[in-house]
């Protein structure tokens, strides 16, 4: 699949709005950067795949020996045009965590396997993305793809986040890696998400429209491997 901008007209009917035409104007004057960008994607995608399926197949039995369930993880997941798709993951909570609570993870949540805490911490545990990227579903750099429960709480204006494809980091993702001890004391930790930290991510991920480009995106996945490595 080639990142190419969608046309107005074929947006869904919901991002029509003023606010989304601002940052669809921005956009179109960066087509050539999407298949730029879609072609370094495959590139590296492709050479990380190989590289690290080593590592991938360890990760695998580890899971698998940790503690009972899938080792990969599903998770329907928003991305550009508001099309839904099944983000990979390898699996580090319980098996139907998400029926035991909230759909973010809180602090020290005790939905967390003993091997999931490190895989979280290292970030190994988005090395399935890979395949993601692959397929055309995301981007290495790019807003994180929302569950449908989320964007359904967007405003009209982060709907322009869906303008492009959704990313495995960005700025915001970097800024919030520690999203869960912010959530740790919430009562209701969906709602601290939706009306706290969800629109601070946002004001990040629109800005990434305006900002995005190749070299953009190089100095952002610069400043994830620091973060991952500093952490």
């Amino acid at each position: 699949m080639i990142y190419i901008l969608i046309s107005w007209e074929n947006l869904p009917e919901n991002m029509k709005n003023e606010k989304v035409r601002e940052y669809y104007d921005i956009l179109q004057s960066k087509k050539c950067s999407l298949i730029f960008k879609r072609i370094f994607d495959l590139i590296f995608s492709i050479s990380f795949a190989l590289i690290s399926l080593p590592l991938m197949l360890v990760v695998a039995v580890i899971i698998k020996l940790d503690s009972p369930g899938e080792i990969i993880f599903k998770q329907k997941r928003v991305t550009e045009g508001g099309r839904v798709f099944e983000i990979f993951k390898f699996r580090t909570m319980v098996e139907n965590a998400e029926k035991l609570g909230a759909q973010v993870t809180t602090g020290e949540d005790l939905r967390i396997t003993k091997c999931g805490k490190w895989l979280r911490k290292l970030r190994i545990d988005e090395f399935p993305q890979i395949f993601n990227i692959i397929k055309g579903d995301l981007s290495f750099v790019g807003p994180r793809p929302e569950v449908v429960r989320y964007v359904k709480e967007y405003t009209p204006e982060m709907l322009a986040t869906l303008l492009i494809p959704a990313g495995v980091t960005s700025t915001a993702s970097i800024l919030y890696k520690d999203e869960a001890k912010l959530l740790e004391n919430a009562k209701n930790p969906d709602e601290v998400y939706i009306q706290e930290i969800l629109p601070e991510k946002m004001k990040y991920n629109l800005d990434y429209i305006k900002k995005f480009g190749i070299i953009y995106d190089f100095k952002v996945i610069i400043k994830t491997v620091i973060a991952v490595l500093a952490k």
